[in-house]
């Protein structure tokens, strides 16, 4: 059996779908002000001295604060149905398609939010494991629901959900820092193979 992980932004995507999600949904003139707003905290992201989960978190909560869970979801399905696919990588999606014919498990593993990963995955029928928000009383409030999926916590995800014993064969998609733990746990590696 093998098991094909991919990677999201960068890998299958060539840009950041995060980006062009609060894009969508915000607009482009608040996106850019809101950037400008938080430019500090992404200087200090770029530094190192703020970790990756913690800036995603203050990025999420300046945009979506308050924000329904139902409404989040709607505006991931309207954006999945009407974005993703203008920034999807033409010979990456090849590469999930040749994995899907020789009946191979594909899984995109995404620090991005399932709430716009899920319906294109459910479209094209990849498995999915992705960032989750927290939504106490209906409402997100920059929180969490599970770990941010990136670093070491993708891998703890793939293994959380497959026993990697029964796959005779791993193949992971990567191209940043954040992939470079799920990188290291296949047995073929491509590192920004789609650009």
């Amino acid at each position: 059996m093998t098991l094909a992980l991919f990677d999201f932004d960068g890998t299958v995507t060539a840009r950041d779908s995060l980006e062009t999600f609060t894009i969508f949904a915000r607009g482009a003139q608040r996106y850019y002000l809101g950037l400008l707003y938080l430019a500090p905290m992404l200087l200090l992201y770029k530094l190192k001295i703020i970790p990756n989960d913690r800036a995603k978190a203050i990025f999420l909560k300046h945009f979506f604060n308050g924000l329904s869970k139902e409404e989040f979801q709607r505006l991931g399905r309207e954006y999945a149905r009407s974005n993703i696919d203008a920034i999807i990588r033409p010979k990456a999606l090849q590469a999930i398609r040749n994995h899907q014919r020789r009946g191979d498990t594909v899984v995109i593993v995404s620090a991005s939010l399932r709430c716009w990963l899920e319906p294109w995955c459910q479209r094209h029928n990849i498995a999915l494991i992705a960032t989750e928000l927290a939504f106490p009383n209906g409402k997100f409030n920059g929180h969490f629901h599970t770990k941010n999926c990136y670093g070491i916590e993708k891998v703890n995800r793939v293994k959380e959900r497959y026993n990697l014993t029964h796959f005779t064969t791993i193949y992971a998609y990567g191209d940043s820092e954040g992939d470079r733990e799920l990188l290291a746990l296949a047995t073929h590696t491509f590192f920004k193979p789609f650009r």
